[in-house]
């Protein structure tokens, strides 16, 4: 007969970890999604396995990172406790995921915990001062280096990587031979289905890492008040992971494919390697890291570069596109030539094809990004981790 205390804990850490599967699945396979070269069913399929793979081969790790190194003393995870903090953690995840903006789940239980060490006078000042150092410094390394390649790289690297995305289905089942086989569709290239396996296998990547990182959110306070073992509590919230990714994570991934901006295969492929290299070398150096929000700027980032008047780097480097800096900027001329304008005699330089005779224009803002949608992803993603937070300390404050 199991405690039913016990198994309250047990179902709290299930609905953390079916909104951690709503939260992951978005920044993961958002791109690939958005660009079309991916079902929903099938993007919660392949983050289901991936997940459990990244738990139960790295996640154990962190599991035993998150119960320590945040506290001084261990004591504080009571059963009670654990609940309490998994409580708020699912709470806060659940608000962020209603609204369709995917929220970090490490931030999230992060500052969970936080809370209850800060209440109880145990929390490593110096542990948490360094991740929320990293927090900061991550969105912004990635959404520079999502300018920069959306700016002076992007038009170059479409012409490498540029895939045609043919009509009809990518693959189809080939029935007729002994042993049914997936096969390319009749007008899919062999290009196209290179570019589509690249963006694919880097969202089972993303999805490796993020069960590498967030199993331990969800089991945690169990594990570490030894309510439940580690094998188990890994299956258990792997499973309610795989049942956010099917249900609750489509709404993200809308949300980070299609509404914030618009992802053409190439500019999947480049936020996909983006964001998860980034969440890569955060997890080697033992930072939780928060790929949701350095996925969502990294998005956010390249759809800014591509809406900007974009430069080749070699036209830049070269010196060819001269700056227009006016000659009265430091006098009271307001109305002095400037240099590097080619028509002071009233003709104005077409911008849109000083590289080449036939540069495309830069897309329209509005075509690329949403400043209404970005707005809001941004703010929930700053209020979920400060809803768990502020509701743990306080809570453990008069408890």
């Amino acid at each position: 007969m199991i405690d039913p205390l016990l198994a309250i804990g047990l179902l709290v850490a299930c609905f953390v970890a079916y909104n951690i599967g709503g939260a992951t699945t978005g920044p993961a396979f958002g791109p690939a999604v958005g660009a079309g070269v991916l079902p929903k069913a099938a993007a919660g399929g392949l983050m289901s396995v991936f997940f459990f793979l990244g738990a139960f081969s790295i996640g154990r790790n962190v599991v035993d990172t998150l119960g320590d190194d945040l506290v001084h003393d261990t004591a504080v995870f009571t059963l009670e406790a654990s609940i309490l903090v998994l409580f708020f953690i699912g709470g806060a995840l659940l608000i962020g995921n209603l609204t369709g903006a995917p929220s970090s789940t490490s931030m999230t239980a992060v500052g969970a915990i936080a809370g209850l060490a800060l209440a109880r006078g145990v929390l490593d000042f110096a542990v948490i001062g360094e991740i929320l150092a990293w927090w900061i410094i991550s969105p912004v390394i990635g959404f520079w280096m999502a300018v920069m390649i959306g700016r002076y790289f992007y038009d170059d690297l479409d012409r490498i990587i540029a895939i045609e995305q043919s009509e009809g289905p990518l693959v189809k089942i080939d029935r007729e031979a002994t042993v049914p086989r997936p096969v390319p569709g009749e007008q899919t290239s062999r290009r196209e289905l290179l570019g589509t396996a690249v963006v694919v296998g880097i969202g089972c990547l993303m999805a490796f890492s993020s069960g590498a990182s967030n199993i331990a959110n969800a089991i945690a306070p169990l594990v570490g008040s030894s309510a439940i073992a580690m094998n188990p509590g890994i299956v258990l919230g792997s499973a309610a992971v795989a049942v956010g990714a099917f249900t609750i994570a489509r709404r993200t991934m809308e949300t980070l494919g299609n509404d914030i901006t618009d992802l053409p295969l190439t500019a999947a492929i480049i936020v996909a390697v983006l964001s998860s290299g980034i969440v890569i070398a955060l997890s080697a150096i033992g930072i939780p890291a928060s790929f949701v929000i350095i996925a969502t700027v990294c998005i956010v980032g390249l759809g800014w570069g591509r809406s900007t008047d974009r430069i080749p780097i070699r036209d830049a480097v070269r010196g060819t596109t001269s700056p227009q800096v006016s000659v009265g900027a430091l006098s009271e001329d307001a109305g002095a030539p400037t240099v590097g304008q080619p028509a002071i005699d009233g003709e104005a330089p077409d911008r849109r094809n000083r590289h080449t005779d036939d540069a495309e224009a830069p897309p329209a803002t509005s075509d690329l990004f949403d400043p209404e949608t970005t707005v809001r992803v941004i703010v929930m993603q700053n209020v979920v981790p400060i809803v768990a937070t502020a509701g743990s300390y306080l809570t453990f404050l008069v408890i």
